[in-house]
This record gives C-alpha cells, sequence and structure tokens, in this order.
C-alpha cells in the first residue's frame, strides 16, 4: 500500500491548491480524481463538437480568490475588470427601458435610475454600495487568517448597526429599508439567491450568508473575468502542483474512507466515464487526508469504510436549485431599449425578471412544486471581455458567447433539462427584440449550440450532492464566540470528528464559489499542526 503525507480526494480546485501549499511545503501529495480530467467544476471544455469556443461550463467568474494564493503559489493567472456592473430590463415594460450601472460613468448611472423612475434610490444605491464595501474591507483580509470570532470580526466592522442589518436581520429587510424602486430592489437581492434557495426574508438567514461572500470578494465586491476561460486557473493550479512533486491519480473513484486514513478506490479502465468496467480496488494511506469532497459525500465514504456518518449530520442532502445554459451565438441580440448598446447591456450581469417581486414570487411558485414563469435569471457574456475563449475566424464573425444562470429551480422539482431550457429562453426572449433562438450557430452535426446543465448533470458529473454548488450549507467566515478552537482545524474551519481528515473544498467554514479558500485553509491546517508537533 503506497504511503503519503497526505492524500486529497478530489481533483477540483481546492484541492489542487491544498496540494500546491504542502507539496510546495515539502510534504508528499497524492490527489485522487474521479473523473478523466482535473478541475471539478472550474473547467472549460469545446461544448460543441467542430465550434473553436471554449466555454467555462460551470462556474465562469472570480471574486474570491485572493491574491496572496495566486502569488504565494507563483500562478499566472489573468483577470479582467468589466467597466459594466449590470443591465436590467424593467419587466413588461412596452419601451424596454432598463437600469444599466455604468462602473466608469456615474452620471450616466444615474441618468439610468431616473429613466426607470428610480432617481431617489440612485443615491441610497450608492450609500448602500459604500456601506457593502466597509463590510468587505474589514472582512476580506481574515479569509485567508484563522478564523476570527463572531464577537472579533464585528469589532473589526466597528459599525453595529450596519453589523445588525446585514449579519443578525434578514437581508431583505435592508433592501427594502434603502431602497424603494421594485426593480432596484431585485438587482440587490439576487446577490442573496445565486446559488441559494430562500427568500430575502427567511428567518434563517442562510441568504444573508450568501450574500456576504457575494459583497466581499477582493475587498470590493468585483466578479471577475478570466482570461481564458476558468479552465486556465485549475490549469495553473496543476502546472504548479505537478512542479511541486504532486502525483496525480485520475480516472480513481474513491469508495470508503478510514479514520486511520486508508482510502480505498477503484481506477477505470481509462475509457469514457461510466463506460468502462472498474477494476479491483487499491489502496492508500495518508497520514492525513483532505477531503475535497460535499460532507454528505464524505459521511458515505466514512460509512463504507465501517465509520458512523459524522460530518454532515444525519442524513443530511444538501440541495442545489439552479440551472445552468451556455449558448454560443453568432452575434449579440438587439434589444427593446434602443438607447443601450448590446455590447454595454451583456457587458455586465443581464438581470432578467429579477425584480425582488419576481424573486419572491419565484421562491413561492417553487415552494409549491411549480417551476416560476417567467424564470429569474441572469446572463453574463464572456467573450465581450476576453475573447480569447473564441477562435479568430468566430471573433471576426462577430460570433458571442452567453451564460445564463436560471434561479429557484430546486432539484425536488425534478424539472427535466429540455424544460428548464426552454423556460430560460422563454425568460430571456421575454427582454429582447428579437428571439434568441434564430441566432444560435449551429454546430459539426447542425445542431443548435446550447447546452443545459441541470442540478441532476451536476450531482450525476461532478459528485454536487442534488446539486448543490456550495456543496452544502454556507457558513459565515467566522465562529461563535464559544465554539472550540483548539486545534489547528478548528481554528481553520476544516475539521472533521476524526483528526487524521480534514475538509478542503466548498464544505469547508469559508468554501463556496472559486476561491481556494477551502483548499488553502487545510493546507495552513495541516503546517500549523505540524509546526506544533
Amino acid at each position: 500500500m503506497d504511503e503519503f503525507d497526505v492524500v486529497v480526494i478530489g481533483g477540483g480546485h481546492n484541492g489542487l491548491v491544498a496540494a500546491c501549499y504542502l507539496a510546495q511545503a515539502g510534504r508528499r501529495v497524492c490527489v485522487l480524481e474521479r473523473l478523466d480530467e482535473l478541475g471539478g467544476a472550474a473547467v472549460s471544455t469545446y461544448a460543441f463538437d467542430g465550434m473553436d469556443a471554449r466555454l467555462s461550463r460551470y462556474s465562469y467568474l472570480v471574486s474570491l480568490l485572493p491574491q496572496r494564493i495566486v502569488e504565494e503559489l507563483g500562478l499566472r493567472i489573468r483577470l479582467l475588470r468589466r467597466r459594466y456592473s449590470s443591465y436590467t430590463p424593467v419587466p413588461g415594460a412596452a419601451s424596454g427601458a432598463g437600469l444599466l450601472i455604468d462602473n466608469d460613468d456615474p452620471q450616466q448611472t444615474r441618468s439610468s435610475f431616473a429613466a426607470i423612475g428610480a432617481e431617489a434610490d440612485a443615491e441610497a444605491f450608492a450609500r448602500l454600495s459604500a456601506d457593502l464595501g466597509r463590510v468587505a474591507a474589514a472582512l476580506w483580509p481574515t479569509l485567508t487568517e484563522p478564523l476570527p470570532t463572531r464577537g472579533e470580526a464585528r469589532r473589526m466592522l466597528g459599525d453595529d448597526a450596519l453589523w445588525s442589518a446585514v449579519f443578525e436581520r434578514p437581508i431583505g429587510e435592508l433592501i427594502e429599508q434603502r431602497l424603494q424602486n421594485d426593480l432596484v430592489r431585485g438587482v440587490v437581492a439576487t446577490d442573496a439567491l445565486i446559488g441559494t434557495f430562500a427568500s430575502v426574508h427567511d428567518p434563517g438567514l442562510r441568504q444573508n450568508i450568501c450574500f456576504l461572500y457575494h459583497v466581499i470578494g477582493g475587498g470590493t465586491g468585483d466578479w471577475d473575468v478570466p482570461v481564458g476561460g476558468m479552465g486556465a486557473v485549475t490549469g495553473e493550479l496543476v502546472r504548479a502542483a505537478r512542479e511541486a512533486g504532486v502525483e496525480f491519480r485520475t480516472g480513481a473513484e474513491v469508495v470508503s474512507l478510514s479514520p486511520e486514513g486508508v482510502v480505498e478506490y477503484r481506477m477505470r479502465a481509462g475509457a469514457p466515464s461510466g463506460s468502462a468496467r472498474p477494476r479491483a480496488p487499491r489502496r492508500v494511506i495518508g497520514a492525513r487526508v483532505l477531503a475535497n469532497v460535499a460532507p454528505a459525500v464524505l459521511d458515505r465514504l466514512l460509512g463504507a469504510g465501517g465509520t458512523p456518518s459524522t460530518v454532515g449530520g444525519p442524513g443530511a442532502r444538501p440541495e442545489g436549485a439552479q440551472v445552468k445554459v451556455n449558448l454560443l451565438l453568432r452575434r449579440l441580440p438587439r434589444l427593446r431599449d434602443s438607447s443601450v448598446a448590446p455590447e454595454a447591456a451583456f457587458g455586465g450581469t443581464f438581470h432578467i425578471n429579477e425584480s425582488l417581486t419576481q424573486l419572491e414570487e419565484g421562491v413561492r411558485t417553487a415552494e409549491r412544486g411549480e417551476l416560476p414563469q417567467p424564470l429569474p435569471a441572469e446572463i453574463y457574456c464572456h467573450s465581450l471581455t476576453d475573447p480569447s475563449i473564441l477562435s479568430p475566424a468566430l471573433q471576426e464573425q462577430g460570433a458571442h458567447t452567453l451564460t445564463v444562470f436560471g434561479l429557484h429551480t430546486p432539484h425536488r422539482l425534478g424539472v427535466d433539462a429540455a424544460t428548464l431550457e426552454r423556460a430560460v429562453l422563454d425568460s430571456l426572449n421575454s427582454v429582447l427584440a428579437e428571439p434568441i433562438e434564430p441566432l444560435l450557430l449551429t454546430d459539426a452535426h447542425g445542431r443548435p449550440c446550447i447546452e443545459t446543465k441541470t442540478t441532476a448533470d451536476l450531482d450525476r458529473t461532478l459528485g454536487m450532492p442534488c446539486g448543490n454548488i456550495f456543496h452544502g450549507p454556507l457558513a459565515w467566515p467566522f465562529v461563535e464566540d464559544d465554539a472550540p478552537r483548539g486545534t489547528a482545524a478548528e481554528r481553520w474551519g476544516v475539521a472533521t470528528e476524526h483528526p487524521r481528515i480534514l475538509m478542503c473544498g466548498s464544505g469547508s467554514r469559508r468554501g463556496g464559489a472559486v476561491s481556494g479558500l477551502g483548499g488553502h485553509s487545510a493546507a495552513m491546517a495541516v503546517l500549523e499542526d505540524d509546526l506544533d508537533r
């Protein structure tokens, strides 16, 4: 049986970050990845046969990846800032009027607020953004340090009223107190709902936690475009890990794990995923095992190893609530709002049917077991900011990619991909001056260049339980004042009940999104623990 200082289960970006840090610190590291390709959800793919367009298939923007991690691991990554924050058409407006938030032109932004009848909200929106900037400035530096306590984090912010509004009361109250226009309220509220199925007034505050992570990235809350697509980020991590001596075993499906660090896995025969006959099990042992899988998956692996479930709680199974649609277009669609160029509208986040009323009604509809109509969704166009993902020929033709992220489609609905795709296209068409379907390019087989990824797809392909993109409920980036912090793993938010096994993925205390924070925290816990011995 091969022995390693560290065995990492799962070759997604967090596992790669942890492996890089530990191998560069001189540890012998092995990464086991079930798929044939490393990167997990942070990959780029030629999604359409015969089309030279490399799409970020699952995750697509970067905000929470600290520059500290980039520099310490020696990653050659470029992130581009988008000029436009967002564009949001007024639902049902015959004129097609919309709100354009231009980061480089405050006067244009104020004029856009006035054009939709929300002039009074222009200054209120700016003041709210400034307050959230203070939250970001206070908490962002803590994400690469041991966890602060709630009391410490509150003192860092130094504003009890703002603390209460963001951390103790439903975020919907803050939004409704500060802003009057339904559409402007929705623009802010979406940050609380990406990947989180909840009302903005949910007393459990899960929407607040989601909101916080969406507004603190980089200390600014900006969401940037990775040059070359998301695969360029994980490609750099793989390069750095290989150069540091990490051993990768792909096509290696872990089937059990013991508290003593014994990992049993099966190698597939090298054929495409799912079509090969499994081989006899193999084993490796790690002085530490880092689990870059969802807590519910870790529970299952421990149970298969004869250990009771102890990580996610009895019967814990998270649920995703989103659908993602990737499109390749011959050109950008025309807008109903002739005052805004498509290049500006699609240059940031394009919100469709996401007023606060529509978002709240969408939750109630889905809770009744029905698909929201129209479906709240938002769009982003990678190729406007970074055309390098398209071949020169496609660029010359004026082609563009669109990614549509639909909200409030919980896994429990059991809606098939075709129905979800239709709902997304109908929602998009409701705010355009022309239908989107005729603009789709066709692949080498004459098929429209569109693909839809549902929660069931994420569960089956990436092992995200019920398609939950955060691997489970998000947690505050601090611990309660009385929480145990006696071990390095507890101080970094990666502890399980087994000392040799640490969380290192999105299921860790500061997990979620393409941040590397789960991997960084696990690596720091290992190194700190080794130093204390």
